[in-house]
């Protein structure tokens, strides 16, 4: 799966066979989550202070994560996306 971000040893991507909703995953040492892209978790579990980071980026970069979604579901190289400072 393409890595779009990285920050605080989270590391989001989008897969590009994955299934509708818009969402994407992020991995935190052994964690990981797969969320929507209107910001609600749909599986899996992380530590709450990593996911608020997450969460945080996530509504900053909303756009940037839909365009990747799109990009992704046509088989289009994604574009990273900055990380959360």
């Amino acid at each position: 799966m393409p890595e779009i971000s990285n920050f605080y040893d989270i590391r989001v991507f989008i897969n590009y066979n994955d299934h509708n909703p818009p969402h994407f995953h992020a991995e935190y040492g052994e964690y990981s989550v797969l969320i929507c892209i209107d910001g609600w978790v749909v599986d899996g579990k992380m530590p709450k202070r990593a996911l608020n980071l997450v969460l945080e980026w996530a509504e900053i970069h909303k756009e940037e994560l839909l365009r990747d979604w799109y990009l992704a579901r046509d088989k289009k190289a994604l574009e990273k996306i900055e990380p959360l400072k």
